[in-house]
Parts: structure tokens; C-alpha cells; sequence
């Protein structure tokens, strides 16, 4: 096989099989819709793989496959862009795809949509490819519509549920607000530029860097500020900013599965990556990387409170989520892409790995998903308690495990930015720390640890999914079969290693050189970070001895400590906390009034004029006014003329008469 032969399978046996497992999957044996798409998926990863390896040793492969339409001057293309950046995206989503593929055979194993969840998670692994393997803006744009369409599918599964229903049209609203700032970016790049390939854009870039362009009125704004923000825009909707936030916790509804697909390493990570690859334009704006800064702030410190008080627990994984995706923002807003696409890789395995553990724990509680009805189950799920401990002890930044490496040089770059926001994003982030370490560890020691609160309960109260089957909690917990159990081990293992190895080669070596540029003069994060990296740490491992007496692992200390003393010591004392401070828990239980401000004012606004256009255009002009206003004319009309038809032959040739005059008169020529 040639490279190019590599590239286009890596994408197409993952469609392969959706395709075959979608529109046969009937009418072949059940067993059929696993081994197909795991073979897919598994071959896809395989190959990825090797191409990651190929690309340490060779230069980018930038090249079109196929030409989809021209139109005057502009040309529409599929090609593919191979790097190290997209080689080491390619390997994540693969794999941890190829893990959520194996553990669906257990988890959905008595679900009647069984083929059809296969076929859908396969199909989302190749829109993902297809945006982190493009190499022009419109094949970005149909990778990220497509698994905007797929999480759609996925969210919505079990479509008889109205809540499931809810979820998934919130979601794809709310990526359509992004989604239409995205379009308008990738508009102004075309006009501008005449161009969508990324290495035309790049290298005419710096040129255009003091173009102005008039929006509204004669005001002038930077046309690079413009495109960087629009662009952020989409990258808002896909990546869960604040305010475009409020589909992913309820996207929950969907099954556990695809939660860690989703959620942790692809569809909600494509808008940090697709800023890491824009870097040669959003460094041509401060502006614009001021405003991710704070955006990504914003939503690292806020939406990590959330998590203090969600009891299901899928939804505090959810907000640990949308907190991370905060942090890499920050990361991106300072210039820091590199550290950005670290910590998106580490946070992969292990938010996948604490999701698949959920859904384990779910299982194992027969669908139950109340953590406040938990506890102890450690020591009837050994292998689920041991790896869910190990994601979070990554989550909350433990020195050695992955997410402290990346984590820490989080903090550290938003500590060392010069950009406007940067001082209230190095506070953001050190009190997210805190934070989630508080949440994470709260969840932690209510499933894991303490009373058997299940025995006490007569019925399971949550449902992860349509097919409960009523077991009474006296049916004591119990660990899933290896299906459940190997990705859980196997995403442990980088959870715990791949920050170690990776770190020096990714942030300070020549991992991403000439595929990630930033200009240290006016953004200086990095090159102070490396500066410390080479003249403090010298290590991963002299990093990680150092991070024992830092701040941030202080922090992360003090939140677990807590956590432990208020719901293993003291648990009256929450609830005291709960009722003193009654209103920003209300505050927190409305999520800071999002949901309720959208609902009041687009949904209720876009109903509202809706009604009004169909008052007036419809009652009013088309059926009162077009219809109806024309039949009560000629009703109208008929009266008067009826008056006319008297039967009175001497009336009808007195009107002859006056015709014919009338004629004579305005007919004759003189």
C-alpha cells in the first residue's frame, strides 16, 4: 500500500462498516454489528499508528485526492493534510473509539437498537477523521457538520424517550449558533484570501495582518480579529464555552458509551484543535486571543462549581468535562497551543476512562445513577474502583499521573501570558484546581466509599437507559464481564504514563515545529515556559517532584482533604452549608440562568414573533385579506349585481340601449 492508500483507509473502513452494519445489519447475525465495526475501527487505529510513527521521521503529506467542484477562480477540494498534529489526533480518537466499540458490547448487550448504535458510533469515528485529516477549511467544515449530525443521532438513540428528544435537538441548536459564526469565518477567509487551503491562508497570512475591513457603518475593524473570532465562534459551540455550553450536560441522556466518545477525546475536543491548527492567524491577534483567554477562563472556573452539586453521575463527569475544555482554552487564548493539544491528548484517556467507569457503576447499581445512593461498592467492583480512582487522581492534577503534566503547564502558561485577561485566567485556573479536586473526590468517596446506602433504598429511582429491569438493591452490585473490564485497564495504562513520556518531546522538543507557529516576541508563554522547563525541571520526572511543593498540588490537597472530612466525617455539614447559603445554591441548581434565560428569551422571543408573522401574514394578509378577502368581494359584489336580475324584460332592453350607446360613444371613430 501506498501513503496515500494508508491516508484514505484510515477514514473509509470505519465508513465501511457503518455503512454495511446500517443498512444490513437486520438481516446479518447480531454478533456481525461488533466484529465489523470493531474490525474497522481497530484497523483504522493500526494504521494510524503507524503513520504517527512515520510522520516523526518524514515531512508533511499535503495533498488533494479529489477535486469536488471549481467555480470561477475558487476550487472546492478533499485532501488530506498529514502532520504530527493530525497523526497524533488521528491516534487518539482511533483508539479511544476502539475502546468505547468493545465496551458497547457489554454495555448495550440487551438493548434492541444494538446494530444501530454500532453503525452510528462508526460513522461519528469517521466525520472526526475527516475534520482532523483535512487540509482546507471546506472539508474541515463537513467533518464538523457531520459529527454534529452523528452526536445528534447518538444523544437522541433512545428516540421514544422526550427528554432524550429534548437533549438532542438542544444540541444541535445550540452547535448551529456556533456552527453559523464558523461559516461566516470561513466566508471571510475565501473572499479575502481566494482560497480554503490551509497552506495558501497560512503563507499569505502575515500580509494581511493590518487589513481593515468595514462591518457596521464607517467603524473599522481588523479583518484578522474578525475571521479569529468567528472562527472561535464555532469552536464555542463545538467545544462547550460559556455561553454555548448548555447542551453537553444534557446530552447525557444519551447512552454511557458515547458519552466518553462525545465528551472526552473527539466531537467536543475539534474546536481546540481546529484553533491549534488556525495558530498562524490567531497570532496575528491579540484581540482575538484575549477574548479566548477569558472565555476559556470563564468557563474553567464556572462550570467546575456546577459539579460541587450535581448528584447524577454522569452529569459531574459532564462539567468536569466542560471545566477542562475551559483549561485548554486558556491554554490556546495565551499562545500556548502546544500545551492546549497535550493536555486535550491526556484528557482523553483519563475522561474517557472515568466515563466507561460510570457507566460500569451504573451497571453494576442496576441502572441507579444517584451517587447519593451508592457507596462501598470497592468492594464488589475492584477493577472499576481501582481504575475510576486512577482517573481521578489524573483529573485532579497528582504529580507523575498524565494530567499533571499537562495540567500544571496550564497553569504555568496562563502565569507567564502577557495577553489582556491573562491575570484573572491564572486565577480561573488555580481555583479550578481546588474545585475540582472538591467534586471529583465528593463523587469518589460517595460510590467508592462509606455505608451501603443501596441496601437501605426499596427501588432504583434514575434510569441510564429504556430497558430497566426493576432488580431491587438487595441484589448486591456486582463488576461487569471483561468486555467492560479490558477498556477500562487498557485506558488506564496511558492515563497513568503517556504525560510522562510525552511532555518533553510535545511541549519542549520538536514535536509540533512547523506545524504549530507562534511569535514569542508578543507572546511570550511558551518561550517562558520552556525557558523553566530546561533550567528548573530538566525532567518529567524532576517536574513532578517539584509539582509536591507547588501550589496547584496544595490546592488539589486541600480539595480532596475536604472532600473526604465533609462526606466520610461530617456529612451533616453540606447540608448545613446547602441551607445557609440557600441562594447561590439556587443560583448553582439553575446553572447561573442560562437554561432559563434562553428558554425566556430566544425560545420564548422566537415563538413570539413566529406567532406574530403568523397573524399577520397568515390569518391577516393570506387567509383574511388573498383568500377569504377575495370570496367576500365577490360575495359582495354578487349582491349588488343580483339587484340587477330583476326579470323585467323592459329593464334588460333599457340596459341593451344604454350598451350600445355606451359603445357608440367610446368606440367610434369620429
Amino acid at each position: 500500500m501506498t501513503m496515500q492508500q494508508i491516508y484514505l483507509a484510515i477514514p473509509l473502513l470505519p465508513l465501511l462498516a457503518a455503512i454495511i452494519v446500517g443498512l444490513f445489519g437486520k438481516l446479518l447475525p447480531r454478533a456481525t454489528s461488533h466484529v465489523l465495526t470493531i474490525f474497522g475501527v481497530a484497523a483504522s487505529f493500526a494504521l494510524s499508528a503507524f503513520v504517527l510513527n512515520d510522520a516523526m521521521s518524514s515531512a508533511p503529506y499535503n495533498e488533494t485526492v479529489y477535486s469536488w467542484m471549481k467555480s470561477g477562480n475558487f476550487s472546492f477540494e478533499i485532501g488530506f493534510l498529514i502532520d504530527r498534529l493530525s497523526a497524533m489526533m488521528m491516534v487518539v480518537v482511533t483508539f479511544v473509539s476502539l475502546m468505547v466499540h468493545i465496551y458497547t458490547i457489554g454495555y448495550m448487550e440487551e438493548d434492541e437498537g444494538y446494530t444501530r448504535f454500532f453503525s452510528y458510533i462508526s460513522l461519528f469515528t469517521f466525520a472526526m477523521l475527516m475534520l482532523v485529516m483535512s487540509n482546507n477549511f471546506m472539508q474541515l467544515f463537513f467533518g464538523w457538520e457531520a459529527v454534529g449530525l452523528v452526536s445528534y443521532l447518538l444523544i437522541g438513540f433512545w428516540y421514544t424517550r422526550p427528554t432524550a428528544i429534548y437533549a438532542n435537538l438542544k444540541a444541535f441548536l445550540v452547535n448551529r449558533v456556533g456552527d453559523f459564526g464558523f461559516l461566516l469565518g470561513i466566508g471571510l477567509v475565501l473572499f479575502h484570501f481566494g482560497s480554503l487551503d490551509y497552506a495558501s491562508v497560512f503563507s499569505v497570512a502575515p500580509q494581511m495582518a493590518d487589513v481593515q475591513i468595514s462591518l457596521v457603518g464607517n467603524a473599522q475593524w481588523s479583518l484578522m480579529t474578525v475571521i479569529c473570532i468567528l472562527l472561535f465562534i464555532g469552536a464555542m459551540g463545538k467545544s462547550a464555552q460559556v455561553p454555548l455550553h448548555v447542551w453537553l450536560p444534557d446530552s447525557m441522556e444519551g447512552p454511557t458509551p458515547i458519552s466518553a466518545l462525545i465528551h472526552a477525546a473527539t466531537m467536543v475536543t475539534a474546536g481546540i484543535f481546529m484553533v491549534a491548527r488556525m495558530s498562524p492567524l490567531f497570532e496575528l491577534s491579540s484581540t482575538a486571543l484575549s477574548v479566548v483567554l477569558i472565555i476559556g477562563s470563564i468557563t474553567a472556573l464556572f462550570m467546575g462549581f456546577l459539579g460541587v452539586i450535581q448528584n447524577d453521575i454522569k452529569r459531574v463527569v459532564a462539567y468536569s468535562t466542560l471545566s477542562q475544555l475551559g483549561y485548554m482554552t486558556v491554554a490556546l487564548g495565551a499562545s500556548a497551543y502546544s500545551v492546549a493539544i497535550f493536555h486535550l491528548m491526556t484528557h482523553a484517556f483519563f475522561k474517557a476512562l472515568l466515563f466507561l467507569g460510570a457507566g460500569s457503576v451504573i451497571m453494576g447499581m442496576h441502572h441507579d445513577q444517584d451517587i447519593r445512593n451508592m457507596g462501598n461498592l470497592k468492594k464488589y467492583m475492584p477493577v472499576t474502583w481501582i481504575t475510576s480512582l486512577i482517573g481521578s487522581l489524573a483529573l485532579i492534577g497528582t504529580p507523575f499521573l498524565s494530567g499533571f503534566y499537562s495540567k500544571d503547564s496550564i497553569i504555568e502558561a496562563a502565569q507567564a501570558s502577557t495577553i489582556a485577561g491573562s491575570g484573572f485566567a491564572y486565577f480561573a485556573v488555580l481555583v479550578g484546581v481546588f474545585v475540582t479536586a472538591f467534586y471529583s473526590f465528593r463523587m469518589y468517596f460517595l460510590v467508592f466509599h462509606g455505608a451501603e446506602k443501596w441496601r437501605t433504598l426499596k427501588h432504583d429511582s434514575h434510569h441510564d437507559d429504556h430497558h430497566h429491569h426493576g432488580l431491587m438493591p438487595a441484589d448486591e452490585p456486582h463488576e461487569p464481564g471483561w468486555v467492560i473490564k479490558l477498556p477500562l485497564i487498557l485506558l488506564a495504562i496511558p492515563s497513568v504514563f503517556i504525560g510522562y513520556i510525552a511532555i518533553e518531546p510535545m511541549l519542549y522538543g520538536d514535536f509540533f515545529k512547523d506545524v504549530i507557529w507562534v511569535d514569542s516576541a508578543a507572546h511570550p508563554a511558551m518561550h517562558e515556559l520552556t525557558h523553566h522547563w530546561h533550567s528548573v525541571f530538566h525532567t518529567s520526572a524532576g517536574m513532578a517532584l517539584h509539582g509536591l511543593m507547588s501550589l496547584p498540588f496544595m490546592l488539589a490537597a486541600s480539595g480532596v482533604a475536604l472532600a473526604w472530612f465533609f462526606y466520610m466525617k461530617r456529612p451533616d455539614i453540606p447540608a448545613k452549608i446547602q441551607i445557609k447559603f440557600s441562594t447561590i445554591n439556587h443560583i448553582l441548581e439553575n446553572k447561573y440562568g442560562f437554561d432559563t434565560f434562553n428558554e425566556r428569551v430566544f425560545a420564548a422571543g422566537s415563538r413570539f414573533i413566529g406567532n406574530k408573522l403568523w397573524q399577520i401574514g397568515d390569518v391577516s394578509i393570506i387567509d383574511g385579506a388573498m383568500v377569504n378577502g377575495t370570496a367576500n368581494f365577490i360575495g359582495k359584489l354578487s349582491v349588488v349585481v343580483r339587484k340587477l336580475q330583476t326579470g323585467l324584460i323592459y329593464h334588460y332592453a333599457f340596459a341593451m340601449i344604454i350598451g350600445v350607446f355606451l359603445m357608440l360613444t367610446f368606440f367610434t371613430k369620429v
